[in-house]
């Protein structure tokens, strides 16, 4: 009983000091919006001129997988015996693994290695995020 008195006089403590007993809004609350508002105004320049500054440019491509890298043996037999930037490298095996249905149909993310797939591997079965590190054990 004497909590439902206490939640009861919180309540209507809330009520009283956002309306006065005539119903209209009290001095602390008549301020507070005006403030808002005008802190809004101000910050609202400040982004615009942000992003007058900022000038458009077109990234450039790094150099380090842009260049070209001789595959092993191993994997010459998946990508082809050219040398090729790693990205490339990476392109053609999802290439080879997708024409061979070799991702799991349970867990998309993992490769399910052939018999040219665990030389370069080493594994039965390898993540996607795996793959791009032990790709690159067979990039000179």
């Amino acid at each position: 009983m004497f909590s439902i008195r206490i939640n009861h006089t919180l309540k209507f403590f809330n009520l009283y000091v956002l309306t006065n007993y005539e119903g209209k809004k009290s001095m602390a609350t008549a301020k507070k919006a005006p403030a808002k508002k005008a802190a809004v105004k101000k910050a609202a320049p400040a982004k615009k001129v942000a992003v007058k500054k900022a000038p458009a440019t077109k990234r450039t491509p790094n150099a380090a997988f842009m260049k070209a890298l001789t595959p092993s043996p191993a994997l010459a037999a998946i990508v082809g015996a050219a040398p090729l930037p790693r990205t490339e490298v990476v392109s053609k095996m999802w290439v080879y693994i997708k024409k061979h249905k070799l991702q799991d149909e349970a867990n998309k993310r993992m490769v399910n290695a052939d018999a040219k797939l665990k030389e370069v591997f080493g594994k039965a079965q390898v993540s996607m995020f795996e793959m791009a590190g032990l790709i690159g054990k067979h990039l000179k």
